[in-house]
């Protein structure tokens, strides 16, 4: 089983352009916006990248489950999201939303621990170098 690092944070803001030269601004996080999904991504010196999100339900699944604010989104890595999300349902948590891909970038599922927390898992389409 491999150790499945934080490898994204996605941090729900109103306005995401906003949000993100705010931290670029107090502390210099490098950002860049994927244009096709209207999506602005920092890099933070000696952690992990993530995103901006509007709140909004996941993915429009209609479960109800939704990026809100002050409840940021933690990804953790992994190489083989199904067999994660198994591991999650054996142990007690839940899928919330199945395996998806985005795009080019890879593949995603959000799940839920036993308390309530939601995580997701991230699977690269092409491992980062």
């Amino acid at each position: 089983m491999s150790s499945h690092p934080i490898v994204h944070v996605e941090l729900p803001a109103e306005n995401p352009e906003a949000a993100a030269k705010f931290y670029e601004k107090a502390f210099g996080w490098k950002l860049t916006h994927n244009q096709e999904f209207n999506y602005w991504m920092f890099d933070a010196e000696g952690g992990p990248g993530g995103g901006f999100v509007s709140p909004g339900p996941y993915d429009g699944n209609g479960s109800g489950d939704r990026y809100e604010i002050g409840k940021p989104m933690v990804y953790l890595g992994s190489e083989d999201i199904e067999a994660d999300l198994a591991r999650v349902e054996a142990a007690g948590g839940r899928i919330v939303m199945p395996r998806m891909d985005i795009g080019e970038m890879g593949s995603m599922a959000i799940f839920a621990d036993p308390s309530g927390n939601h995580l997701a898992f991230f699977k690269y389409a092409t491992p980062p170098a």
